[in-house]
């Protein structure tokens, strides 16, 4: 185990995801600056239900992009791994910030390559349901479940479930059967907006012939 800042979020990071953040708040300005100053590491832990979540990810802080005048920050970061909270702690020894005794949460990477095949063309169905064409995601072939998660409807409980799943292909399940839910459900609903659109139209039919 190890002790690490902690920067409790509602939001759900995802490893290789690129997150930017505007830091405000004078404990997460000094999380910033001793994790840029000593190289540090820190981690986001999602809160959810009014309390700071057991998994969170870590975090590689890339860049501070810019300092505001007030002490304000904006910053870019990585996320580059999982890991299990075992001891939360408030404040961090003479911080003001959080910290938490952690360890890694080890990963089962291997995914069901008909099933990325499968969750490849669900995804595309649904932003062509969505007239999102041009918002389509440009999956790359080796994908990964993380890669596409935060683009498909999930709720933030949905992707902390997510974050929770270790291995690839449970992942792959739980995605799968969730736009096989949600597919349905949008196309409905743009086919109501089609009708709608059209009511109150002159409408040009083609009467039947008898």
């Amino acid at each position: 185990m190890r002790l690490l800042p902690l920067f409790p979020l509602n939001l759900v990071a995802f490893p290789g995801e690129h997150l930017n953040l505007h830091i405000f708040e004078p404990r997460y300005r000094q999380l910033v600056r001793d994790c840029f100053t000593e190289g540090l590491p820190f981690g986001i832990t999602p809160f959810l239900d009014n309390a700071v979540q057991e998994l969170g990810t870590e975090m590689r802080l890339l860049s501070v992009e810019k300092t505001h005048s007030g002490g304000e920050m904006d910053i870019r970061t990585e996320a580059i791994g999982i890991f299990r909270v075992q001891q939360f702690y408030r404040q961090a020894p003479d911080k003001l910030y959080a910290a938490g005794q952690v360890e890694a949460v080890v990963q089962d990477e291997e995914p069901d390559l008909l099933l990325r095949d499968i969750i490849a063309g669900q995804v595309r169905q649904l932003y062509e349901a969505l007239g999102l064409r041009k918002l389509l995601l440009q999956l790359e072939p080796d994908f990964k479940i993380f890669d596409v998660a935060h683009h498909i409807g999930l709720s933030t409980e949905q992707e902390y479930q997510l974050l929770g799943t270790t291995a690839e292909v449970e992942r792959q399940e739980m995605v799968r059967e969730h736009l096989e839910r949600l597919l349905p459900a949008v196309l409905e609903a743009e086919r109501l907006k089609e009708r709608v659109r059209l009511n109150g139209h002159f409408k040009n039919l083609q009467p039947p012939q008898f």
